[in-house]
């Protein structure tokens, strides 16, 4: 149990954390908005239909970059006129970005969603898609890299959260 000078000295706990019920409420909100890329992944390679569309927001030189398989290509200027012709509005969309640095699948989330679109954001983007060793496409073809063993888990495949 920590002191309230202890508390009050500590910058961690300079405000207390909320109770659990708004704790709760919180997160439990944060995952109906989040998704991460793992559990996409983990959806996309067991076959069949995932139950969500993937969205690319990047430019056409990102995604010519690099792009999750399957993915459709919508950026972020053009959802407004295009969305309607490229996606279905009873299915859920995920969109990323470049990576947790970058806003880019929020605004697109965003325009989504004031179209009437369900939509998740997926945390860490192309990044952490590449990151964590999950296949993806360029203009050249399919490729993979190794995964980064400070982003996922290298020995086996899951990290048990």
């Amino acid at each position: 149990m920590t002191s309230q000078t202890g508390s009050a000295a500590n910058s961690v706990l300079r405000v207390p954390p909320a109770s659990p019920a708004a704790a709760a409420a919180y997160f439990r909100a944060s995952l109906a908005f989040h998704t991460d890329v793992s559990d996409v992944a983990s959806a996309l390679e067991a076959g069949g239909d995932p139950g969500f569309v993937v969205l690319d927001s990047r430019s056409a030189a990102s995604w010519d970059q690099g792009h999750v398989p399957g993915a459709v290509h919508l950026p972020t200027a053009l959802i407004t006129e295009r969305a309607a012709g490229l996606l279905d509005p009873a299915v859920p969309v995920i969109t990323y970005c470049w990576g947790p640095g970058c806003d880019g699948a929020t605004r697109a989330a965003l325009a989504l969603a004031e179209l009437g679109y369900r939509v998740k954001e997926m945390l860490g983007g192309f990044e952490y898609w590449v990151r964590e060793g999950f296949a993806f496409e360029t203009l050249e073809g399919p490729d993979r890299r190794t995964a980064d063993p400070l982003t996922a888990p290298v020995d086996d495949g899951a990290c048990g959260c």
